[in-house]
C-alpha cells in the first residue's frame, strides 16, 4: 500500500483510522463470481469474513477523491479492517456552515464551489421555474453511524460534529449565533447533519439469523453435519443440529433483547416538541428531529428532556445529569459568559468547547427540571451538536460498536485450534494413504479422510468454552453483579491492579459536618462544633454557608450537591423561592432567598441608611433574608464557586466564595489569612478531613442587578476577606479496609484516583490500608515550563504518622519482585514507597516526562484532584506497562475510565452504568474480590474445558487412526455414546465448579500457550497414546488367539455381520480401544478438573461427581456383564474375562500415571520451581518477606530452572522490565527535597528531553 495514497481520518482520536480509496473492477468481479460458484460459495464467505480481501479482490486502487469504495484500518492494537461504500449527495453548497439567504442560496453555494476549485463533473445545473439552480455533488461514506464528507481543502474525508468545528469563541456564540437560523439555512444544514436522532435500528430476526449463521464456527458445523449425513452418521448430526439451533436461538434472543433494551433507552423522550427561536422574538413549534447545529431553542420553564447538546446563552437551568454522570444530583447550569459585555474583561474570551464549558452546556438526554431568568424572558440555548455527535450519541456508539476484547486466552485459542488443524492434516494424509493401500472405494476414501478433520477439531468446542462463562455470570448475578460483556469475566481472573475512586466508593457518599474554625483579623478562633448558634447567626461566616451553594427546591424538597446540603443543613436556615411580588422589587430577576428561623434571630433593628420601601418589605417578612442574585457554579478546574447576594434592606451587595483552601487563600487579602493557615490546614487534612475554606467581599455600590448578571467571575473573586474553614468528615465504608487487605494479600495492587485534596487522599489511603503505616509517601509536584525555564518535578516526602511497631511486624509488605526470585534486603527496604501526585502534576508529567511517567506509575498509589479524562489517561498508562487494570467507581465522572479498563465495575445502577462492563447492585467495593474470584474460576474452567476438548479430539483421532490401520473404525453408536453420553455430559458438568472462597496470592496463566498448560496437555497426550498403543499391540499378540475359548461368549463375535464392502466394526481391537478410550476421556476429565486454589474442589461439584461415577459404573458393568442388546447397539464383541481384567489394569495404570504427572510432577515440582515465573512474573507482586521454605527451595529451583530453561528470559511484562531497571538505579526513588528537570535534548539524541536531578 503506497503511503502517499493513505489518509488518516479522526487523527488523534480514539477511533483514528487509515483510509485508502478503491474503484470497482469488472473483470475482478467476474473472476470472484466464478470462484465463488466453483467453491460452492466458500469464497464468498471468506470475502465476507475478510473485508480487506474482499476490497482487494473486487477493486483496483485509485485516488481517494475518486474512490467508489473506502477501505479503512484502525490504527490501534487491533488493526481492524472496515469497508464502506462511497456515495454521492446532491446539495446547493459544499460548506455546511455557509449562511444561505433564501434568494441567493444557489449563488453563494456556487461561489463557494468555485473557491474550492471544484471540478466540472461535480456540478449539475437545473432549471426550476424562474430560478437557475446549480446543485453540487458531495461525496461521503457512512461508518459506525458517522458520516465522513469529502473536503477539497484538506483533500481528505472529515466528520462534521457541530458548531465546535468552527472554533468559535464565547463572544462569537453570543454575537453570531444567538439570533438562530432561518428556515432555509436550517434545511440546508440538514443535508449534512441529517435528522437529529440517535437511531438504534433493531435488526429483524432474519438479518440477525443470517449474520449469526455465517459465523465460521457454524459453517464448520454445517460442513461436519453434511459429511456425517453422507456417512450415514445421522444421530450425532441431529444432536449437533439441535445444539446449534438452541445455541443460535439463545444467541439471537440475547442479541435481540439487548438491541430492544438499547433502542427503548434511546427512544424514551428522544423525540420531543421544541420551540425554535427564529430571531426578533419570532418562535416556531417543531419536532426535535428537525434541529441542526446553529438553531436556537427555547427551554420551557417547566423543564424538558434535552434532545441535543446546546449551550445556554440566556438564563439558568437546573438539570439532572444522571444519564451521563451517574449522579442523580441536580446541577445548576448558567448562561455562557459574554466577555464583550464585560468591559473590563476583554481578555477573558476563550474558544468554546463542551468539555471546558460543561457548566454552561445542556447535554442530550439530560433532564432539565427548572429554568430561571427575568420574568417573562425566554431561556435560550444554541444547538451545538445533534444525533450521534452528542454526548449521549457517543455513549450509544461506544455500546453499539465496542472495541474487541484483547485477551491472550482468545489469541492462544486460535493458535491451539491451528495446532489441532495441523494434527488433523497429518492424520488426514495418513488415513488417505491407509485407505488407498487397502484399495477402498473413492467415496469411502474421501468421506472417511475428511471425517478425521471433524474428529480432530470438535464442533462442540465453542459451546463447551462458553459454558464456564455462562455459569460464572449466573453466580455473579446471585451476588448482585451484572455484566453486559460476559467475555470480560475471564479477563477479571488476570487483574493485578485495581483503581478506586474515593468518595462514594472507598468512603461513604455523603460528608458529615465535624466542625468549623472561623477566622477574624488574621487569626483563627478555636474550632466550634456547630454553626447553628444564636451568637453566630448574623456572622458573615454563617451567611456564606447559607448562601454559597447551588441548592434548589424541587417539589418542596431541597436537592443539590450532598456537600452543599450538609453545609446548608448545619446552619439551620430555610431556603425559599421568590414570589412574584418579591421578584418585582428586584428588576424582574427571579431570586432564591435564604433566612434563619425566627427563633435564632435577635429583635430587628432598622438602620437609618436603609431604604424605606425595602424596610417595609423587611418588616413584612419579619426575618433576616438574603437574596442570591447571581451564582458562579462550582468548577472542578477552578476548584471554587461563588455567589453574589443582597440582604433585604441593604443597598450594597456581598460576594461569598467557597472552595479548596489553597485556592480560596490565594484570592484573599494576605492580612486576612492567618499566619498558621498552612499548619492548621495540614493538620486537618492529615487526619483525613475534607476541608473547605470560605471568604467574603463587600461589593461596590455602583454594581446594579443587571451589571452583576453580565460581570465576569474574575472581577468578583478577588480581594476577598478570609472567613475560616469548614471541616467535613468523610467516613470509610465498613467493608473498605477488609477488602483492600484481601486484595493486598492476593498481591493485587490498589490505587486511589480521586478529585479530592492530596493530603486528605493520602490520609484516607493510610486509614484504609492502601498505604501501610511504615511506608514512605513521596509527593511529586510537577511544574510546567515558565519564563524560559524547563518543566520540573519537585519531590517532597510526606510525614509518616506515628509508627505501631507491634502492628508492623505482622504486616506483609508488597513489592515488585525481580526475575531472579530473590530481592536483597536493602532493595526491599528501598521499595517501601508510594508516589502521590495531583491532576496538575500528572498533566505536566504526561506532557514533559513521558519516560518518567511509566516508572512513577509502578509505585503511584494516590492520584488526587484528577479530572475525568485524566482518570482515563492513568488507566491507559497502567495498561501500557502491561498491567491488567480494574476500575471501580460510583459512575460519577468515572465513565471513561470504567470503559477503558480491562474490567470496569460501576457501583451505580443509573444509566451511566451502561458504559461499564460490570455493575454492582451493592454500593461497596466488596464486589471487586467477588468478581476477581469468579473471573479466576471462569478462566481456569476455560483452560480445563479447552484442554479436555483438545485431549478428547486427539484421543478419538488416535483410536480412529489405529483402527484405520487394520481397516476398521468406530461404529456410529460408539461415536454417539462417546460424543453425547460422555463428552457433552462431562463438559457441561465439569464447568460447574464454583470459585474458591478466598483470593490467593497466585494468578492463573493468562494464555493457553504457557508452560504449565502445554506441559499438561502434551504429557497427557503421550500417556494416552502410550496406553492405547499398548492395548492395541497386546490384543493382537498371537498368544490371545491360540486360546480356543477366546470368543466363547453369548454376544456377537468379531466375525459376525461383517461383509467385504463394509468396515469391520465388530472386532476385538475395536472393542478394546472403545473401552480404553472411554475410560481415558473420564480420566483426563477428572485430572484436568482441578479445584484449589482458584476453584472449589471437584468433589463439591456433585453433578460432575455423579456423572463421572455413573459413566464409570456403566462402562465397568457392560465390560463384565456383556448384555446382548447393549453390545449389538454399540457394535461390541465379547472378549474373555482375563482380557477384560487386563483392560482394567491398563486403565488403572493410566489413572496412576496421569494423576502422578498432573498433581505431583506439574503442580508440586515444576509449578513451584520452573513455572513460578510464568505464574508470578506476570503478576508482578509477591510477599516481600522470605518464607520458611524459601532458603531450602532456592537451590532446587535454580537447578530445575537451569535444566528446563537453560537461559534466563527477559520478563514479558513491561512493568517487570522497568522494575528490574529501577532496582539497580542508585538515584531511584528520588531523594527528598530534590528536583528533576526536563531539558531539551540535542539534535542527535533520540529522546525529546533528558532528565537531570538537582538537589
Amino acid at each position: 500500500m503506497e503511503k502517499e495514497d493513505v489518509k488518516i481520518v479522526n487523527k488523534g482520536l480514539e477511533d483514528e483510522m487509515e483510509l485508502s480509496g478503491y474503484r470497482l473492477c469488472r473483470w475482478k468481479l467476474v473472476l470472484v463470481a466464478v470462484g465463488g460458484l466453483c467453491t460452492g460459495g466458500f469464497l464468498f464467505l471468506l470475502l465476507y469474513w475478510m473485508p480487506e480481501w474482499c476490497v482487494k479482490a473486487t477493486c483496483t486502487r485509485t485516488a481517494i477523491r475518486d474512490a467508489e469504495v473506502a477501505l479503512l484500518r484502525s490504527t490501534d492494537e487491533f488493526k481492524r479492517w472496515f469497508r464502506a461504500k462511497v456515495r454521492v449527495m446532491l446539495a446547493p453548497g459544499k460548506n455546511a456552515y455557509d449562511s444561505l439567504v433564501p434568494q441567493t442560496a444557489s449563488l453563494q453555494a456556487n461561489d463557494h464551489a468555485h473557491n474550492t476549485s471544484d471540478s466540472a463533473p461535480d456540478k449539475i445545473t437545473r432549471n426550476t421555474g424562474d430560478q437557475h439552480v446549480q446543485v453540487l455533488q458531495i461525496r461521503y461514506f457512512t461508518l459506525h453511524s458517522t458520516k465522513y464528507f469529502w473536503n477539497d481543502t484538506i483533500q481528505n474525508f472529515e466528520v462534521l460534529t457541530g458548531l465546535e468545528d468552527l472554533g468559535m469563541s464565547c463572544s462569537s456564540i453570543h454575537s453570531k449565533h444567538s439570533a438562530g437560523l432561518s428556515k432555509n439555512q436550517q434545511e440546508y444544514r440538514r443535508y449534512f447533519f441529517g435528522l437529529n436522532e440517535i437511531d438504534v435500528k433493531v435488526p429483524s430476526l432474519f438479518k440477525l439469523l443470517i449474520k449469526e449463521v455465517l459465523n465460521p464456527f457454524y459453517i464448520f458445523q454445517l460442513f461436519s453435519v453434511i459429511l456425517w449425513c453422507t456417512d450415514e452418521y445421522y444421530y450425532y448430526a441431529m444432536a449437533i443440529i439441535v445444539m446449534s439451533v438452541i445455541s443460535i436461538a439463545t444467541s439471537l434472543y440475547t442479541i435481540k433483547k439487548q438491541y430492544v433494551m438499547l433502542h427503548d433507552m434511546v427512544a424514551t423522550h428522544s423525540t420531543v416538541r421544541v420551540t425554535i427561536y427564529r430571531g426578533e422574538n419570532e418562535t416556531e413549534e417543531a419536532l426535535s428531529t428537525d434541529l441542526v447545529p446553529g438553531d436556537v431553542i427555547v427551554i420551557p420553564s417547566n423543564g424538558t428532556i434535552m434532545p441535543c447538546d446546546a449551550v445556554l446563552i440566556c438564563g439558568t437551568c437546573i438539570v439532572n445529569e444522571s444519564m451521563l454522570t451517574g449522579e442523580s444530583v441536580p446541577v445548576t447550569k448558567t448562561d455562557l459568559p459574554n466577555p464583550q459585555q464585560d468591559k473590563s474583561g476583554g481578555d477573558g474570551d476563550t474558544i468554546y468547547s463542551t468539555e471546558e464549558h460543561k457548566r454552561h452546556t445542556l447535554f442530550c438526554g439530560t433532564n432539565v427540571i427548572q429554568t430561571r431568568y427575568y420574568t417573562g424572558e425566554l431561556v435560550k440555548a444554541v444547538v451545538v451538536r445533534t444525533g450521534f455527535s452528542t454526548a449521549k450519541g457517543q455513549l450509544i456508539r461506544s455500546i453499539l460498536y465496542p472495541k474487541p476484547t484483547d485477551f491472550k486466552l482468545y489469541r492462544d485459542a486460535y493458535l491451539f485450534l491451528l495446532c489441532l488443524v495441523a494434527v488433523a492434516s497429518v492424520v488426514f494424509v495418513y488415513s488417505l494413504a491407509m485407505k488407498i493401500i487397502n484399495k477402498e472405494p473413492v467415496k469411502e476414501i474421501i468421506v472417511k479422510s475428511l471425517d478425521i478433520i471433524t474428529i480432530t477439531v470438535p464442533p462442540a468446542l465453542p459451546a463447551a468454552m462458553t459454558a464456564g462463562i455462562v455459569y460464572a455470570q449466573r453466580r455473579l448475578r446471585k451476588v448482585g453483579i451484572f455484566s453486559i460483556s460476559p467475555q470480560r469475566i475471564n479477563i477479571c481472573g488476570q487483574l493485578n491492579l485495581v483503581c478506586f475512586d474515593k468518595t462514594g466508593t472507598l468512603t461513604e457518599d455523603g460528608l458529615d459536618m465535624w466542625g468549623i474554625q472561623r477566622a477574624e483579623d488574621g487569626r483563627f478562633h478555636l474550632s466550634e462544633e456547630k454553626a447553628e448558634d444564636k451568637s453566630l447567626v448574623m456572622t458573615k461566616f454563617v451567611s456564606c454557608m447559607a448562601t454559597c451553594h447551588s441548592l434548589t427546591k424541587i417539589e418542596g424538597q431541597l436537592s443539590g450537591d450532598p456537600l452543599d446540603l450538609k453545609m446548608f443543613e448545619a446552619t439551620g436556615w430555610i431556603l425559599v423561592e421568590a414570589t412574584e411580588e418579591e421578584t418585582a422589587h428586584h428588576d424582574r430577576i427571579e431570586l432564591t432567598y435564604v433566612k434563619p428561623p425566627s427563633q435564632l434571630l435577635p429583635p430587628p433593628v432598622i438602620s437609618p441608611e436603609q431604604d424605606m420601601e425595602l424596610s417595609e418589605l423587611y418588616e413584612l417578612s419579619a426575618s433576616y433574608m438574603i437574596g442570591i442574585v447571581r451564582q458562579f457554579s462550582f468548577s472542578s478546574a477552578l476548584q471554587r464557586m461563588s455567589v453574589v447576594v443582597r440582604q433585604i434592606g441593604e443597598r450594597r451587595m456581598d460576594a461569598y466564595l467557597k472552595g479548596a483552601p489553597e485556592v480560596v487563600a490565594s484570592l484573599c487579602k494576605k492580612e486576612t489569612v492567618p499566619e498558621d493557615f498552612a499548619e492548621v490546614l495540614e493538620d486537618y487534612t492529615k487526619q483525613g478531613f475534607r476541608v473547605i475554606a470560605l471568604a467574603h467581599r463587600r461589593l461596590e455600590s455602583k454594581l446594579t442587578f443587571h451589571k452583576v448578571q453580565n460581570i465576569n467571575r474574575d472581577q468578583i473573586e478577588k480581594n476577598m476577606d478570609f472567613l475560616g474553614l469548614i471541616i467535613m468528615q468523610n467516613k470509610l465504608k465498613t467493608e473498605t479496609p477488609g477488602v483492600l487487605e484481601d486484595l493486598r494479600r492476593a498481591n493485587i495492587r490498589t490505587v486511589m484516583v480521586t478529585g479530592d485534596n492530596m493530603l486528605t487522599a493520602i490520609s484516607v489511603a493510610r486509614d484504609c490500608g492502601m498505604i501501610q503505616p511504615q511506608d514512605r509517601v513521596i509527593i511529586a509536584e510537577a511544574l510546567p515550563p515558565k519564563d524560559g525555564q524547563a518543566a520540573k518535578i519537585n519531590w517532597h516526602y510526606a510525614d509518616k504518622p506515628s509508627k505501631h511497631s507491634n502492628k508492623t511486624s505482622k504486616l506483609e509488605e508488597m513489592e515488585i519482585i525481580m526475575e531472579d526470585g530473590h530481592a536483597m534486603d536493602d532493595q526491599r527496604l528501598q521499595e517501601q514507597y508510594h508516589f502521590a501526585m495531583s491532576g496538575k502534576s500528572f498533566a505536566v508529567v504526561t506532557e514533559h516526562f513521558q519516560d518518567l511517567l511509566q516508572k512513577m506509575v509502578l509505585h503511584g498509589t494516590v492520584f488526587a484532584r484528577m479530572a475525568p479524562d485524566q482518570k482515563t489517561q492513568l488507566v491507559e498508562t497502567l495498561e501500557s506497562v502491561d498491567y491488567f487494570v480494574g476500575m471501580c467507581g460510583d459512575g460519577a465522572n468515572d465513565c471513561g475510565a470504567l470503559k477503558r479498563a480491562h474490567a470496569g465495575i460501576s457501583l451505580s445502577e443509573l444509566e451511566a452504568s451502561v458504559a461499564s462492563p460490570f455493575t454492582s447492585t451493592t454500593p461497596s467495593i466488596s464486589c471487586v474480590p467477588n468478581l476477581i474470584r469468579e473471573g479466576r474460576a471462569a478462566l481456569i474452567t476455560s483452560f480445563c474445558v479447552f484442554k479436555f476438548m483438545a485431549l478428547y479430539s486427539i484421543i478419538q483421532c488416535l483410536s480412529v487412526a489405529l483402527l484405520y490401520s487394520i481397516g476398521s473404525n468406530l461404529g456410529d453408536f460408539q461415536f454417539l455414546f462417546i460424543d453425547i453420553a460422555i463428552i457433552l455430559l462431562i463438559v457441561f458438568t465439569m464447568s460447574l465448579n464454583s470459585a474458591w472462597k478466598e483470593l490467593v496470592a497466585l494468578r492463573p496463566p493468562s494464555g493457553l500457550i504457557s508452560g504449565p498448560i502445554l506441559f499438561s496437555v502434551l504429557t497427557q497426550i503421550v500417556i494416552c497414546l502410550g496406553f492405547q498403543v499398548m492395548a492395541f499391540l497386546l490384543i493382537q499378540t498371537p498368544d490371545w488367539y491360540l486360546n480356543s475359548d477366546f470368543y466363547n461368549c453369548s454376544t456377537p463375535s468379531h466375525a459376525d455381520n461383517a461383509t467385504e464392502s463394509e468396515e469391520k466394526i465388530m472386532n476385538d481391537v475395536n472393542t478394546t480401544l472403545f473401552f480404553i478410550s472411554s475410560f481415558q476421556y473420564l480420566i483426563i476429565a477428572i485430572v484436568f478438573s482441578k479445584g484449589k486454589p482458584f476453584r472449589q474442589p471437584s468433589y463439591k461439584n456433585w453433578p460432575f461427581v455423579l456423572s463421572s461415577f455413573i459413566l464409570i459404573a456403566f462402562l465397568l458393568f457392560i465390560m463384565f456383564v456383556p448384555i446382548s442388546g447393549i453390545y449389538q447397539f454399540l457394535e461390541l464383541v465379547c472378549v474373555p474375562l482375563y482380557w477384560r481384567v487386563t483392560m482394567v489394569f491398563i486403565v488403572l495404570s493410566n489413572i496412576i500415571v496421569s494423576v502422578f504427572i498432573e498433581t505431583v510432577v506439574l503442580d508440586v515440582i515444576l509449578w513451584k520451581h520452573v513455572f513460578s515465573r510464568d505464574k508470578q512474573g506476570s503478576c508482578g507482586v509477591s510477599p516481600a518477606g522470605p518464607t520458611p521454605q524459601g532458603g531450602i527451595d532456592m537451590y532446587g529451583s535454580k537447578c530445575l530452572s537451569w535444566l528446563c530453561c537453560r537461559q534466563r528470559k527477559v520478563p514479558k511484562a513491561r512493568y517487570m522490565h522497568l522494575a528490574q531497571e529501577l532496582s539497580v538505579d542508585p538515584d531511584w526513588p528520588p531523594k527528598p527535597k530534590s528536583t528533576t528537570e526536563a531539558k531539551p535534548a540535542s539534535q542527535t539524541d533520540e529522546r525529546s528531553y533528558q532528565i537531570e536531578a538537582v538537589s
